[in-house]
């Protein structure tokens, strides 16, 4: 038996300690529509698991109101930018087994020299989106 391609198949870590394979990840806001309606009934508990590989900076920033977000890089290098409610603001650079925390309510984009693939888990429930 083969595993599952975490980055064409995310899970969803749901109440009763439940990981739950999502379908497959188009990238597209329908699929994170999709995905919160089916999720619902878990609230802030509910934690998406994805993985993805980017060889371009980020051309938006997001923000997740309802906990953290886990940002674990598993290969390359990304600089986070982060923008905290008070103003202030912090860049972070990982690399391969390196993480960062995103808390809630905290803006972040990511700039890629080269190329870099992380895992992120999210606390996705009220996630918003700006462009950069």
């Amino acid at each position: 038996m083969a595993g599952t391609s975490l980055e064409r198949f995310p899970l969803h870590l749901g109440l009763g300690a439940k990981a739950l394979p999502q379908p497959e990840f188009t990238g597209a806001m329908d699929w994170y529509m999709a995905y919160s309606e089916r999720v619902a009934t878990d609230g802030a508990e509910g934690w998406l698991v994805g993985m993805h590989t980017f060889t371009e900076s980020w051309d938006s920033w997001e923000m997740h109101p309802a906990g953290d977000e886990v940002v674990l890089c598993v290969s390359g290098e990304m600089t986070l930018h982060q923008q905290f409610p008070d103003g202030t603001t912090a860049q972070l650079t990982i690399g391969a087994s390196e993480y960062a925390i995103n808390p809630p309510g905290v803006w972040h984009t990511a700039d890629i020299a080269k190329s870099a693939t992380a895992v992120f888990i999210t606390a996705g429930e009220g996630t918003q989106n700006r462009p950069r």
